[in-house]
């Protein structure tokens, strides 16, 4: 049962279980199987597994299902289901809840491999997908119709960190009944609140802020208990995209200090965000904790934070930045984020390559463009690293 917590202690204590052991730290339940008492015993489980009740590992498994009453808690949710990876979150979310003939409209800004979702892998069952641009309420307005049967969007996008209103959307949505999925990754759910504000579904990919160190890959999805239950479960246990026991060990330990680091990697953020205006290597900075980006006051109303990321463009091109990334040291060249160290990534030729030129031009992902995810580094030693590397790239 989900207590009257703050944040910060729902992320210490929420979802424990323990063993007739009473051990401190959270177990770890390495095994695929489950002993059942009588024969009995296990043609009951198999009709309806109880609360605490397990029946494989792909199904569930205590030290997976801590991991969900954690993140639940701290999302607002009903209920949640822990997958292999982000992206098994995303996939499964949109597989279970639509069938041929259905109509989606999604944001236009997505991660890559979100659009090969709906491009290609929706698209070939029958599902019919209309994408607009996110931030602009005027088309979701004109896309949505009575026949809509879910939309789906980041609430803020990679890598250009366009925020979508997600009261303003999700209030579209339901008034056709239309589901509203909501990947808040970059968002994360310590400075986002995407069911409060109208969402139905929430989707992470666990990799990022909540893991936090660059060690497992791992997602969830985030709703009611009739769409996690009902919905997705049936879908991800029987497709096999849960996530491992070991992972969701792992995640456990990371959510204890999520608010912490999160908190600290956006006030280094926006610091480096300040530092990085105004310097003569750099055309341009985004960032919605800044007054100078365009949705700076739905971010602060949103999420009270302009985030962990800044993305900004480096003069010169492609050559450019690629000798800003040869140049660092702190800071690491890779295209993961929300880790405990820096890292620097140039969406244009990895995270967002496989798009064609024109969708790149469309969505502002230029050559010079570096996306930065700030880590729980120093900094003043983090800035200094920045502007000798944005020397060198002159």
């Amino acid at each position: 049962m989900t207590k009257d917590w703050k944040t910060r202690t729902q992320l210490v204590h929420e979802g424990s279980r323990r063993s007739q052991y009473g051990e401190m730290a959270e177990a770890i339940f390495l095994t695929q199987g489950f002993v059942y008492p009588t024969a009995e015993a296990a043609e009951v489980r198999f009709v309806k597994a109880g609360e605490d009740e397990f029946i494989y590992a792909r199904y569930g498994n205590p030290t997976t299902r801590m991991f969900e009453d954690r993140i639940a808690a701290l999302e607002g949710t009903e209920d949640a289901f822990a997958t292999a990876s982000g992206m098994a979150a995303v996939s499964g979310a949109l597989m279970s809840a639509l069938r041929a003939g259905d109509h989606v409209v999604s944001a236009r800004a997505l991660f890559g491999s979100c659009l090969y979702v709906l491009e290609e892998v929706l698209g070939k069952f029958g599902v019919r997908v209309t994408f607009v641009d996110g931030a602009d309420l005027g088309q979701w307005r004109a896309a949505v119709t009575p026949g809509t049967k879910a939309v789906f969007f980041e609430s803020m996008s990679n890598p250009t960190l366009e925020l979508v209103d997600i009261r303003g959307v999700s209030e579209i949505a339901h008034g056709v009944g239309a589901l509203v999925i909501c990947d808040n990754v970059f968002a994360t759910p310590i400075f986002s609140r995407a069911v409060e504000q109208g969402a139905d579904v929430v989707v992470y990919s666990t990799t990022k802020h909540i893991d936090g160190q660059g060690r497992a890959l791992g997602g969830v999805v985030c709703g009611s208990r009739e769409f996690i239950r009902k919905t997705l479960e049936p879908y991800m246990k029987h497709t096999g995209g849960s996530m491992s026991p070991f992972t969701a060990w792992m995640h456990l330990n990371g959510m204890a200090t999520l608010d912490l680091r999160c908190r600290a990697m956006a006030d280094t953020a926006l610091a480096v965000a300040r530092a990085l205006e105004g310097h003569p290597q750099v055309t341009k900075v985004i960032y919605p904790g800044l007054e100078s980006h365009p949705q700076h006051a739905l971010a602060m109303v949103q999420m009270g934070s302009g985030g962990t990321l800044v993305t900004f463009e480096v003069k010169g091109g492609k050559e450019a930045a690629f000798r800003f990334m040869n140049a660092l040291t702190i800071a690491k060249i890779s295209n993961n984020l929300g880790d405990a160290k820096t890292i620097a990534t140039h969406p244009a030729t990895t995270t967002h390559q496989r798009l064609p030129q024109d969708q790149k031009d469309a969505l502002g992902i230029t050559p010079g463009l570096i996306r930065l995810s700030l880590g729980l580094e120093d900094a003043d030693d983090l800035i200094a690293d920045l502007t000798h590397a944005l020397a060198a790239s002159a």
